[in-house]
């Protein structure tokens, strides 16, 4: 890069053509705090960072990139557990200042700019009472969890956020807008529920809501040691057959100082089972009645907007950050006694949290029209690793790992590539499968040929 690109925000010397928002370089004031990301194991320093304001400036700061030969990383919510959103002295292309939403009411349709948030988009919809499926916690953004397919509380009832997809509009390495939709670039559309950030740069996103007038929170803590047997009761309780409003799942995790939380759990290891229910409070309680059943020690039940209930457990940044996945065909006793001995290993005391959730539903409908075969998958195990102490990561590490090794005989080979960090490309073919893997290569092939957008879970053009 030339040195006039990075000097400092007020001056527009050796911008890009066509650039106009901020440029940050090593040693403006706001450049360290521009380049963080969720995860505190990323430490990387970008030649440059382009705070874009429009779908202009994307198409801008991506031809000067290209130009330039630099390496270019793509961010949003910066959430990414591997760092995708930031590069080692290449270029970022940073979208956070891309936070629009434009709701229509009448036509159940949401417009929403690649930088924005789930708290962003909820809290528009708010209003009308309208929802979408979302990430499990606010400030991860909209573009990266789409892209990559999109689990969140609602999944059984709405299916994966990519399922509400109603068109896209993309900027490509070479500076063009490109639109796909059911009629436009279809194969493009097809790409985009699940391949996440391959293919280009989501300037713009539109969605199909659904109505949603209530959701109700339930959380039930037990001592660790009652783990199997809330694990039991929870697994048949789900087998039994249960409405697709209930979503959730049971988390070992460390008790917060909540006043929900007696006193002797605070700090220590617990178990938790959780009901996001996209209903009522009585119906919540209803149906998780044989949860309630087995003598929690902490209650909390609340019916709530959804857009409370979906920054009630927002994770907080600053944490060093390891997270994997395994899909389960089943989950038999011998499973869930191999999970609940792997949660002894679990960092504590600390925010990490060891989950199981149920798929199903409006999940497992939609699973062949879209490039994610793990989609049939009957359960999701999810060790997500967060710890302060650089001392922690083998051990964080070797616990996730090991987890998932522990359920391999019940795993169905697939994983969401959301759920997981770089663990090599034989993973990301498994995210696909091989056939939709190749048809996603002929794909990037077309768009992005030179694989400019590689960090990510990347497809190789094929």
């Amino acid at each position: 890069m030339s040195d006039t690109m990075a000097r400092s925000p007020g001056s527009h010397r050796g911008r890009p053509d066509g650039f106009g928002g901020e440029v940050i370089r090593p040693g403006d004031p706001s450049y360290d705090q521009a380049r963080t990301v969720f995860n505190a194991m990323i430490d990387k320093r970008p030649r440059v960072i382009a705070q874009c304001e429009s779908a202009a400036d994307v198409a801008a700061a991506m031809r000067y990139g290209v130009s330039e030969g630099l390496e270019i990383a793509v961010r949003g919510g910066g959430h990414s557990v591997a760092g995708a959103g930031v590069t080692e002295g290449g270029l970022v292309v940073d979208l956070r200042k891309m936070r629009s939403v434009q709701v229509d009411p009448e036509a159940k349709l949401a417009r929403v700019a690649g930088g924005a948030t789930w708290a962003d988009l909820d809290g528009a919809c708010q209003q009308y009472w309208l929802a979408t499926t979302g990430g499990r916690v606010s400030t991860t953004g909209v573009a990266g969890l789409t892209l990559g397919g999109g689990s969140g509380w609602l999944e059984r009832k709405f299916g994966l956020a990519c399922d509400s997809l109603v068109s896209v509009e993309l900027i490509t390495a070479d500076g063009q807008l490109v639109i796909a939709d059911e009629t436009r670039n279809t194969e493009l559309f097809w790409a985009l529920h699940g391949g996440g950030g391959n293919f280009g740069v989501a300037t713009s996103l539109t969605f199909k809501l659904r109505p949603l007038t209530s959701m109700t929170l339930v959380m039930l803590l037990w001592p660790a040691a009652a783990g199997p047997e809330v694990l039991s009761r929870y697994r048949n309780l789900i087998e039994a057959g249960v409405p697709e409003e209930l979503g959730g799942g049971v988390i070992y995790l460390t008790g917060p100082p909540e006043d929900f939380v007696p006193v002797h759990l605070q700090g220590e290891r617990l178990v938790a089972a959780g009901a996001f229910y996209a209903g009522p409070e009585d119906e919540a309680r209803a149906v998780f009645a044989p949860m309630f059943d087995l003598g929690p020690e902490g209650v909390m039940v609340a019916e709530m907007p959804y857009v409370a209930l979906q920054s009630a457990l927002d994770d907080p940044p600053g944490f060093r950050n390891y997270w994997s996945a395994e899909h389960l065909s089943e989950f038999p006793d011998e499973a869930i006694a191999a999970f609940a001995a792997c949660a002894a290993d679990m960092p504590y005391p600390a925010p990490s949290q060891q989950v199981v959730v149920p798929w199903g539903g409006a999940v497992a409908r939609d699973a062949d029209k879209w490039p994610l075969p793990h989609r049939s998958a009957a359960w999701v195990v999810h060790p997500f690793g967060m710890w302060a102490d650089p001392a922690d990561d083998q051990r964080g590490i070797e616990w996730a790992r090991n987890l998932c090794t522990e359920m391999k005989p019940w795993a169905t080979g697939a994983v969401y590539l959301n759920f997981i960090g770089d663990e090599g490309q034989d993973r990301v073919v498994a995210g696909y499968g091989r056939e939709n893997y190749d048809r996603l290569a002929r794909v990037k092939a077309e768009y992005d040929p030179g694989n400019v957008f590689h960090l990510n879970q990347n497809i190789k053009p094929g």
